[in-house]
């Protein structure tokens, strides 16, 4: 039995070593080195202060900033220690009355606008932060944000369309705006 003992505790503690130590240093060591921007979260600075992540949603609900998709995380929204989706399925009353709200004040804010709302404008996305919408949901609110700053809708549309990320690699996912990212540029305009 001693025998045994002692090569399964050290292959024990080289594994661990190994795989909790060496690997770990490694792996964050080149993530430093190839890609610091995302190693270190992917960070918006503003005047040299980090403001937001392009990869984390914020919540905006002044009319003179688009609004990013709404947050299902708890207990507040855009919460980035609780990542999750609202489990609610299409058929659910919960989700349908908080559409129906949520397009209620849409259209509040937006009265005179009588296209249909863009659906990721009214639901929230599986991780609840999700920064970006739609080209359609940035369309949609054009109207609101150019009135809001007295600016034309033009050059509202045409930040819209600068900001606008295609698919990845051509064929991956959907064209995507990033609301942070549009809304400071909103703001340096």
């Amino acid at each position: 039995m001693k025998e045994q003992i002692k090569p399964a505790l050290m292959t024990f503690l080289i594994l661990t070593v190994v795989t909790g130590l060496v690997y770990p240093a490694i792996v964050t060591g080149l993530a430093q080195l190839l890609f610091p921007h995302q190693a270190n979260g992917s960070l918006i600075y503003k005047d040299g202060k980090p403001i937001g992540s392009m990869l984390i949603g914020q919540p905006f609900d002044d009319p003179k900033y688009f609004w990013g998709r709404p947050s299902a995380t708890a207990p507040f929204p855009y919460n980035a220690a609780a990542s999750s989706g609202s489990n609610l399925g299409p058929t659910n009353p919960a989700l349908m009355e908080a559409v129906k709200t949520r397009v209620a004040a849409l259209k509040s804010a937006d009265p005179g606008n009588d296209v249909p709302v863009p659906v990721d404008l009214v639901t929230a996305s599986g991780s609840g932060l999700d920064p970006h919408i739609s080209p359609a949901a940035a369309e949609y609110q054009v109207g609101r944000v150019a009135r809001a700053r007295r600016m034309d809708e033009v050059l509202v549309r045409a930040l819209v369309v600068q900001h606008t990320a295609g698919r990845q690699l051509g064929i991956l996912g959907e064209r995507r705006v990033n609301v942070l990212a549009l809304n400071l540029a909103l703001d340096a305009s």
